[in-house]
């Protein structure tokens, strides 16, 4: 072909190309700003804690597939709590698992950065508090949401329902993963509750748990009604499935009490001890916190009391008061109550009280007094027995933050190796170092509960 015809076709090509809109120009594709987004902005953890808490994190981008984004940490605000290195990111569709690891106490931001085709980003703030490490921490869990755990209860499947002494909420946990509530119940409005009604015992018969409130003054000493509170739920379903309705409440045990004493030579020193400006927590004191029915019944329950010893002095007796019909306590009738059980604890009150289908019961005992983590702390077994007295089986551990204060259920303890749940009342801990107590902490994911196995045999 000639130079002149070949110049004259190319150009003609050009124009027919331009016409029908094949340039690569018109094809090219364009990716917009991706999108990073947290479950939820607070998350905490502990130092040597195995299977921490975890978030999750939504990326995307218009024009890209999820899989071809990555995340990364690219800054923190405290390295000696955790650095970039201490972020793991893992999965790869549009939801992403974010698990940090504590090197000290205290808060750290860590910024998450998703990178996009097209080398464009977006960054979010994950805001980290870590507690200090404890004792048996391969054995530790933590339940976030709440910092006051003070009863517990087995609901199948591991999973475990937690009264808070802070709040009228009962929240249901996987009790073999740290983190948040599966589900929660928020029962003011049905307790017609105003103020928290300390929610110190608990206890199931059949598909119905009991509740009780401390029955004793605020920390001030001052009477505040909502505590002299005992009440039910009724349990659905099991596991992860459970639901709970609210049943019914009564009003007056605190009273039946006081006056039960009264008629009996004034033995225990209620009177006194629910008296305007009596703090509960003393030794003299008026504090419950144990609750758990007796053995073969489904009317008597045991109440179990933190205060007053029996002297009120010190290697006082542990007391138990016997309510013969608890079932009718819970919609308001006055208590019927039976002989009174003093255990010997080795000087140490009750702070749970948990029974199994075989009658073994453990009983978690502890100081009356408020100065939570360094006080002895031990478990006993015993037959629920009057008159039988209870064998200690384990030391527990002090020191660190937080009060033994809940037995989720009780092993067989015959079986060799038989293994215990035991849950700590955080509230008053300065988890993270600031002087700050954790209910006060302004974020429900850093206010948390410890969990821990023992080994009893």
């Amino acid at each position: 072909m000639r130079p002149q015809l070949r110049v004259i076709w190319s150009a003609a090509a050009l124009c027919l190309v331009s016409a029908t809109g094949l340039t690569t120009s018109a094809h090219a594709v364009t990716y917009g700003t991706p999108t990073i987004k947290l479950s939820a902005s607070y998350l905490s953890g502990a130092v040597g804690g195995t299977g921490d808490p975890v978030a999750t994190v939504t990326v995307a981008q218009s024009g890209a597939d999820a899989s071809a984004l990555t995340v990364t940490a690219t800054r923190t605000s405290a390295s000696g709590v955790a650095g970039t290195g201490d972020v793991r990111v893992t999965g790869t569709a549009g939801t992403r698992t974010v698990a940090v690891t504590a090197h000290g106490q205290g808060y750290a931001d860590l910024t998450l950065k998703v990178t996009g085709l097209g080398g464009k980003t977006a960054t979010t703030t994950l805001h980290y508090a870590a507690s200090p490490a404890v004792q048996h921490s391969a054995d530790a869990g933590y339940l976030t949401g709440a910092s006051d755990a003070s009863a517990a209860v087995d609901v199948g499947g591991g999973y475990v329902v937690v009264g808070n002494d802070e709040d009228n909420t009962l929240r249901l946990y996987d009790g073999s993963a740290s983190g948040a509530p599966v589900r929660t119940w928020a029962l003011d409005g049905a307790l017609g509750a105003d103020k928290e009604v300390d929610i110190e015992g608990a206890a199931r018969v059949g598909n119905t748990i009991y509740w009780t409130g401390s029955l004793g003054n605020n920390k001030d000493g001052v009477y505040k009604a909502d505590r002299n509170t005992v009440f039910t739920t009724t349990v659905s379903g099991s596991g992860a499935a459970t639901r709970l309705t609210f049943g019914t409440a009564g009003h007056r045990l605190r009273d039946d009490l006081v006056a039960w004493d009264e008629a009996n030579g004034d033995r225990y020193g209620f009177a006194a001890g629910t008296a305007d400006g009596q703090v509960p927590k003393e030794i003299d004191g008026f504090n419950v916190e144990g609750l758990e029915f007796a053995p073969g019944s489904t009317t008597t329950a045991y109440v179990g009391f933190r205060a007053p010893l029996v002297p009120p002095q010190n290697g006082g007796k542990a007391l138990i008061v016997p309510v013969t019909n608890m079932d009718q306590v819970a919609r308001g009738t006055k208590a019927a109550f039976g002989t009174p059980i003093e255990l010997d604890l080795g000087g140490l009150s009750i702070r749970d009280l948990r029974r199994n289908d075989a009658g073994q019961y453990l009983v978690l005992a502890g100081s009356w007094a408020a100065d939570d983590n360094s006080d002895p702390y031990a478990l006993y077994s015993w037959d629920g027995v009057a008159g039988h007295q209870p064998v200690k089986v384990l030391d527990l551990p002090t020191a660190d933050a937080g009060a033994w204060e809940s037995v989720v259920s009780v092993p067989d303890l015959s079986a060799s190796g038989a293994r215990v749940q035991l849950i700590t009342d955080d509230g008053s801990a300065d988890l993270y170092g600031d002087g700050t107590e954790a209910k006060d902490l302004s974020h429900p994911e850093w206010q948390k509960s410890r969990t821990t196995w023992f080994t009893l045999n």
